[in-house]
C-alpha cells in the first residue's frame, strides 16, 4: 500500500484554508440606526497525521495504516462599531462570549439616542437665537 499522507494533508490543508479566509474572521455588517457594525472572530485551527506499518509475527503479515485530521474553534472577539468617521471596538467578554457583546447593544443604542437628543437640542437653542 502506498503511503499517501501528504496527499491527505495538503486535502485538509485546502479545507482549512477555505473556512478560515477573512471573511469568516470579519463577519457581514449589520446596521443600528447611525452605526455599522461589524463582527470579529477568533478562530484557532489545529491538525495532525501519523502513518505506520508493521509485521504480524503470528499470522506472518503485514500491514500499513494512515490517518490525519483537523479541528477548527471559532470564538467571538467582538464587533467593531463605526458612526460617521468614529470607530470603536466592542469587546465580547472572554468569560461570556457572544452574549456579552449584544448586552452591551442596549448601552451602545442609549449613547446613540443620547448623541442624537444632543444634536437636536443644539439645533434647536442655534434656532431660538
Amino acid at each position: 500500500m502506498e503511503n499517501k499522507i501528504d496527499e491527505l494533508l495538503d486535502k485538509i490543508s485546502e479545507h482549512v484554508k477555505e473556512m478560515t479566509k477573512t471573511e469568516t474572521i470579519i463577519g457581514e455588517e449589520f446596521k443600528i440606526g447611525e452605526f455599522t457594525c461589524k463582527p470579529v472572530i477568533r478562530v484557532g485551527v489545529g491538525f495532525g497525521s501519523a502513518g505506520g506499518e508493521g509485521d504480524h509475527p503470528k499470522q506472518k503479515g503485514s500491514g500499513t495504516g494512515q490517518g490525519a485530521g483537523a479541528g477548527i474553534g471559532i470564538s467571538p472577539v467582538g464587533f467593531l462599531v463605526t458612526k460617521g468617521g468614529d470607530i470603536h471596538f466592542l469587546q465580547a467578554e472572554k468569560n461570556k462570549g457572544l452574549g456579552a457583546a449584544i448586552e452591551k447593544m442596549p448601552d451602545l443604542i442609549e449613547k446613540f439616542m443620547e448623541m442624537k437628543n444632543k444634536k437636536e437640542e443644539e439645533k434647536e437653542s442655534k434656532k431660538g437665537k
